[in-house]
C-alpha cells in the first residue's frame, strides 16, 4: 500500500473538528503547543464556534493543529511508503507531518504566516471558488474584474482572489457563463495572489531562521504545495513554501504527483472533506477518506490496515 496524506487548507473549520482527536494521548502535546499562541485551548475555541473560527490567524493555527493531531494516528499505524502534501496552510502542516519541523515550530510559523498575510492584505479582500468552467476562462474573468488566479484545483475548478466586491462580480459572471458553482469563500485574505507579495517576502525571512528537524528514515515523501514537485532540497522547498503565499498554487499537480507515486490509499487530515473529494476524482482507483469520516482512532487504524 502507498498512502497519500493530504493536509487541509482553511475554510472547513467547524465546532466538531477535534471530536476524534481531542482525547488521544499522543495528540495532547499538539493541543498544548497551540494554547499559548491562541490564548485558549484550540478544542475550546473550536467548540465555541462563531466567527473566530474563520479569523485568518486562528484558522491557520487550527488547521495545522488538526493535521498534526491527526498525524499522530497515522504515524503509529501507516505503511512505510507514504507521501504527504498540503493545501495552502496545509503545505506548512505537511512539513510537520514529514518530520521537517517540530510541532511547536509548525504552529509558531502558522501564526507568523497569518500575521504577515494580515499585515499585507488589509481589509475587504478574499477568495472565491469557481467550478464548471475551463481554468483559462475563469482566469480571464478574474483578470477582467481586477482579481487573480489563486489555486488550480482541477481542469474545471479554480479559486480566485481579490477585493470582495470584485469577487462577487466574478461569481455572477461565472454563473452567467454556465459555471456549476461560483461563491465567495469564508476566507478574508487574498491568499496566493500578488496582493500578498510583501507577506511572502517576510515569511521567507522567518522560514530561513526557523529550526529544522532531521526527517525520519524511512519517512514520507514531501510534496511542495506550490507546484507538486517533491522536496529533496530543504532550502528550495522553503523558498516555495514562502512564495506560495503570493503565487498561484497548483493543487492539481500535487494530486498528479501522488497518483504517479503509486498512491493506493488517500487520507485527508484536517477539517472538512474538500481534498478527499478532489482526490477521489484525480486518483479514481485509490481508496479515499477524510479523517472526519471516522468516529474513532481505532476505525482509522483498521481502515489503514485494510
Amino acid at each position: 500500500m502507498t498512502l497519500a496524506i493530504l493536509c487541509s487548507g482553511q475554510g472547513g473549520q467547524h465546532p466538531g473538528m477535534f471530536d476524534l482527536t481531542a482525547g488521544l494521548p499522543a495528540a495532547q502535546a499538539v493541543f498544548a503547543a497551540a494554547k499559548p499562541l491562541l490564548g485558549a485551548d484550540p478544542r475550546d475555541i473550536a467548540r465555541a464556534g462563531g466567527a473566530a473560527l474563520n479569523e485568518n490567524r486562528t484558522g491557520q493555527i487550527l488547521c495545522c493543529v488538526a493535521a498534526l493531531a491527526g498525524w499522530t494516528i497515522v504515524a503509529a499505524s501507516a505503511p512505510a511508503r507514504r507521501i504527504v502534501a498540503g493545501y495552502s496552510i496545509g503545505d506548512l502542516a505537511a512539513w510537520g507531518c514529514a518530520g521537517r519541523f517540530s510541532v511547536e515550530t509548525v504552529l509558531a510559523l502558522a501564526a507568523a504566516r497569518a500575521e504577515a498575510m494580515d499585515a499585507a492584505s488589509g481589509v475587504g479582500h478574499g477568495l472565491a471558488g469557481i467550478r464548471g468552467l475551463p481554468q483559462a476562462r475563469s482566469a480571464d474573468m478574474a483578470s477582467a474584474h481586477g482579481c487573480h488566479l489563486a489555486i488550480r484545483n482541477a481542469p474545471d475548478s479554480v479559486v480566485v482572489g481579490g477585493p470582495v466586491d470584485a469577487l462577487e462580480a466574478v461569481c455572477r459572471a461565472a454563473l452567467a457563463a454556465g459555471a456549476q458553482r461560483a461563491v465567495v469563500l469564508p476566507v478574508r485574505t487574498p491568499s496566493h495572489t500578488p496582493l500578498l507579495a510583501a507577506a511572502a517576502l517576510r515569511f521567507g525571512e522567518i522560514l530561513r531562521a526557523a529550526p529544522q528537524e532531521k526527517p525520519p528514515r524511512p519517512g514520507p515523501r514531501l510534496v511542495g504545495g506550490l507546484d507538486g514537485t517533491a522536496v529533496f532540497d530543504a532550502a528550495a522547498g522553503l523558498d516555495k513554501l514562502a512564495r506560495q503565499i503570493a503565487q498561484t498554487i497548483d493543487w492539481a499537480a500535487c494530486l498528479d504527483t501522488c497518483r504517479e507515486y503509486g498512491t493506493t490509499t488517500v487520507l485527508e487530515l484536517g477539517p472538512g472533506h474538500a481534498l478527499a473529494t478532489m482526490a477521489g476524482s484525480a486518483i479514481p482507483d485509490a481508496r479515499v477518506r477524510a479523517l472526519e469520516d471516522f468516529r474513532t482512532a481505532a476505525g482509522v487504524t483498521e481502515w489503514l490496515a485494510g
